[in-house]
């Protein structure tokens, strides 16, 4: 696997490149998809200026926001790698509030949030209109390889040993469910961009990755 050198600012272009491309009646779905170590917030929150100086609205959604209710979460117990990877999303809820209205003909409304995990209730939060040509960027951990209806995918990529460093003590029961996501789900082939983020202040872009870009002419 291929990779050059690339600063932040450059990535950030690049993506704003790249979806840019694409018909301006499209709405877009984004998925910047990483483990918590890898910050993937950060590169979503980074695209969203650009994105509106270009023209196009940018509405930020964390699926940490669409996670399941505690009492499912932790139905056999908190530490479980295999129950992240399988249940703690709440892909349903992903699907029909913020992906499945911005299909071509769909209503355009999404819900920014639906679950409050420290509080353990919905969120409450109001309908966003998102417009034609508008971008919606959804940050989070194992998102790839669940069937959702991304338009483009971004995976920040850490090697195993800077995962395990950068993750703190307190979450290192999930290291086995991102071992188990790089074997099952192979983001490295199907992501349609893969930045290496071993060292967050150089990023590296892979040359050749395994995903489709359709906007690629």
């Amino acid at each position: 696997m291929r990779a050059r050198p690339i600063s932040p600012e450059h990535l950030v272009e690049e993506l704003c490149d790249r979806l840019e491309r694409a018909p301006r009646e499209r709405r877009l779905r984004v998925a910047v998809d990483g483990a918590p170590a890898a910050e993937p917030e950060r590169l979503a929150d980074a695209l969203v200026g650009p994105l509106r100086e270009r023209g196009r609205e940018a509405v930020r959604v964390s699926a940490w926001d669409f996670l399941r209710p505690a009492s499912l979460r932790y139905e056999f117990g908190r530490d479980d790698p295999d129950v992240f990877y399988d249940d703690w999303l709440d892909v349903n809820g992903l699907l029909r509030e913020v992906l499945g209205p911005l299909e071509p003909g769909g209503t355009g409304k999404v819900l920014p949030s639906l679950w409050d995990r420290v509080r353990d209730r919905a969120t409450r939060a109001r309908y966003v209109d998102v417009p034609a040509g508008g971008v919606v960027l959804v940050d989070g951990a194992l998102l790839l390889g669940r069937g959702l209806p991304f338009d483009l995918t971004v995976h920040l990529a850490l090697s195993p040993a800077a995962l395990a460093r950068r993750t703190g003590g307190d979450e290192a029961w999930t290291l086995p469910a991102y071992a188990r996501y790089q074997r099952e789900a192979r983001p490295l082939r199907t992501a349609d961009v893969v930045v290496k983020v071993d060292d967050p202040r150089h990023p590296a872009l892979v040359a050749e990755g395994g995903g489709s870009d359709p906007w690629t002419y």
